[in-house]
């Protein structure tokens, strides 16, 4: 291997929250923190950004005064071993908008836009994590290139430990909570 392919020394070592916080953010962007170790996201295509984009917005005006909702957001689910996650959109209490890190208890929902290269965690490791620390709401979004966006609503059963599924939405979104949300996805 070249230097020019060799991941930098640092993803090669456990990071805790304490040197992640110290990080710019230009050194943060594209990252998660999983386990403690570094796990880099390409870039997500302007079709994912998109709708990313769309849906915080749509739940960003229904929330109110009470809830904002935001793209590229850290999500700190756990210290040790650091869990850091950036889910597409994050709902959170507007009161703890200036609290760094944003913690689960600041948290109503977690979405994730399913992109190719990332099923797998979309549908599977992130919900589990997501659920272990208490998140009460996740939707899993998905789209096809020409088609309408799926909308795959979870309700998280604290006793199980784990999600249920809810409601299912497609072309038009309706939210179950905290607030109705209305958004015409058909045109995406």
């Amino acid at each position: 291997m070249t230097a020019e392919t060799t991941a930098p020394e640092w993803m090669h070592r456990q990071i805790t929250g304490e040197r992640y916080d110290s990080w710019t953010a230009e050194q943060c962007a594209g990252i998660e923190i999983v386990d403690g170790m570094v796990v880099a996201s390409p870039s997500a295509s302007k079709r994912h950004n998109r709708l990313a984009r769309l849906l915080a917005n749509a739940l960003d005006e229904a929330g109110g005064v009470e809830w904002n909702a935001d793209t590229d957001v850290d999500v700190r689910l756990r210290d040790v071993p650091l869990d850091n996650r950036r889910p597409d959109v994050v709902v959170y209490r507007a009161d703890t908008v200036d609290e760094s890190p944003t913690r689960p208890g600041h948290v109503l929902l977690l979405v994730e836009v399913v992109s190719p290269g990332s099923e797998t965690t979309d549908r599977v490791v992130k919900p589990d994590q997501y659920a272990r620390a208490g998140i009460p709401f996740h939707w899993r979004v998905e789209q096809a290139a020409g088609r309408v966006p799926v909308v795959h609503t979870y309700v998280l059963d604290a006793a199980a430990g784990a999600y249920r599924a809810g409601e299912l939405f497609t072309g038009l979104v309706k939210a179950v909570a905290p607030y109705p949300v209305e958004l015409d996805l058909s045109g995406l």
